[in-house]
């Protein structure tokens, strides 16, 4: 028996998202976005109001970055996405994070966060909130990296947002082989 909940924004995985940009003047801002994904090949699709100072700083500055939060900066991808950068304008230096320019796009990298999609704003309705980017680059540290110079999940510890109960959750273990197991019942 299945217990229905009505229309609800649940999804498991739901991914946590650090968007990058830059202030007006230049300093870093980031937000805590968990309603996204991969749209197209070289495109992701995010729900973003308006009234967010990222919204302002990717429309003037065409360009923003996607960080994977992940479980070692559990309380800085939180305080991001509680804090407006229209009140904290710091709000980056106070999470704790470095910011370092993007050598791809006009919009900031955070140090703590290996792996990044730097990309381009492609579009954007308020009145849907839908942004769209062009990945123009992806970006990981080595030290998330496997010996075949891959990502390696288990070493970026990603983490998702379970809307439910209001947690997040730490990506675990390998269960399958995708596009293979499947091959199994052919």
């Amino acid at each position: 028996m299945r217990k229905n909940f009505g229309p609800k924004t649940m999804c498991y995985p739901m991914p946590v998202f650090i968007i990058g940009t830059y202030n007006a003047d230049g300093t870093p801002n980031a937000m805590n976005a968990a309603w996204g994904g991969i749209s197209e090949e070289n495109e992701i699709s995010l729900c973003i109001s308006a009234e967010h100072k990222t919204t302002e700083n990717f429309l003037a500055r065409r360009a923003f970055t996607v960080s994977m939060a992940t479980a070692d900066y559990v309380a800085a991808c939180d305080y991001v996405g509680l804090v407006s950068g229209k009140q904290v304008p710091d709000k980056v230096e106070r999470a704790g994070f470095h910011a370092v320019k993007s050598e791809f796009v006009d919009a900031p990298l955070m140090e703590e966060l290996p792996m990044a999609l730097e990309c381009r704003l492609r579009s954007y309705d308020a009145e849907s909130c839908r942004l769209v980017g062009e990945i123009v680059n992806v970006s990981a540290c080595e030290t998330v990296l496997d010996e075949k110079g891959k990502i390696d999940p288990a070493k970026l510890r990603p983490i998702t947002y379970d809307s439910m109960n209001h947690n997040y959750l730490v990506l675990g273990e390998k269960v399958g082989n995708a596009f293979k197991d499947g091959l199994l019942l052919k």
